[in-house]
């Protein structure tokens, strides 16, 4: 019987080749449930290819993207640019999703989850926290049921920022944090989001969840742990935040990436990427690094490379 119910269920999953998208099309093929995944890398090699349906997003033709969700149970969406750059801008990502809701409700789709980010507000200053409300208020509005997941940061094999963490401390004498430090952040583990996402698929009723892991660091602490657990302690110092940018920009320049923006910067140090909210994943990111302790930070991560590159798949760390 449940079989029966998972094969006649269908699921599309944005950017199942990247990284939480990944992860949520793994889980929900470890159920024996189709999977297609729309996605901007539609060449990219990744061990899911051969088990995932495979369609670009046709964000420019709206009635391809209608078509391609035709039938469609569940829509998992991920898609999202970290900061603005000449080839993609938070507006366009706002835009793209507004036509993905709006293909997903023409086409009947009956639920769609969505990853969103902790502190999403429409008076917000910072355009990746206002784009993020903007979107959650466009999907309440469309009338299909919706899980809203709001992780703070996500952290896992393929992760970015706690591996270049580890990264600058196997290579810097001293580490600098914008100003004292001590504004918090609630790593969430990515297997943990994807499990939580899969739950919340399954399920008709509306849902907005604060998607945090079990541990809660300032930023101070979090370098300071990663340090212990790497076995390469640093002095931490606080910097005023516009020379810690000007550093980040500069050795940004040199790997040829964006290490932060003063848009991440800001969020990290109003606490936006902290709630009081109880864990919804179980993960401690503390466990998790030290089973990885030898590798992480072993290379650099870079964001744009993964941007530029659309075909070899995402690096384990």
């Amino acid at each position: 019987m449940n079989s029966n119910k998972n094969s006649a269920e269908r699921n599309v999953v944005t950017g199942a080749f990247g990284y939480s998208g990944h992860y949520i099309a793994q889980k929900l093929l470890e159920q024996g449930k189709s999977v297609t995944t729309l996605t901007n890398s539609t060449e990219r090699q990744d061990p899911l290819r051969k088990q995932i349906e495979v369609a670009p997003f046709h964000f420019d033709e709206p009635e391809k993207l209608t078509e391609s969700l035709r039938g469609v149970t569940t829509l998992y969406n991920t898609y999202w640019v970290r900061f603005n750059h000449r080839t993609f801008t938070h507006s366009d990502a706002v835009a793209n999703t507004k036509t993905l809701f709006q293909a997903a409700r023409d086409a009947g789709v009956e639920r769609v989850v969505h990853i969103s980010i902790t502190n999403p507000s429409l008076d917000s200053p910072l355009e990746y926290f206002r784009g993020k409300a903007e979107l959650e208020q466009t999907l309440t509005e469309t009338g299909m049921s919706y899980a809203i997941l709001r992780p703070a940061i996500l952290f896992g094999r393929e992760d970015i920022l706690i591996n270049n963490i580890a990264w600058m401390l196997r290579r810097l004498p001293i580490i600098g944090v914008f100003g004292d430090g001590k504004y918090k952040l609630q790593p969430i583990y990515v297997d943990d989001l994807a499990d939580l996402a899969v739950q919340q698929g399954a399920l008709r009723e509306n849902a907005t969840i604060n998607a945090i892991g079990p541990e809660t660091f300032t930023y101070r602490e979090l370098v300071q742990t990663i340090g212990e657990i790497i076995g390469r302690q640093r002095p931490v110092i606080g910097v005023p935040k516009l020379f810690g940018y000007a550093v980040t920009r500069c050795l940004g320049l040199l790997l040829r990436d964006v290490i932060i923006t003063r848009e991440e910067i800001e969020g990290l140090m109003n606490n936006l990427l902290y709630v009081d909210s109880p864990p919804a994943g179980v993960t401690r990111l503390t466990d998790w690094a030290r089973e990885r302790a030898a590798s992480l930070g072993r290379s650099y991560t870079s964001e744009l490379a993964r941007r530029r590159d659309r075909v070899s798949r995402y690096r384990s760390n």
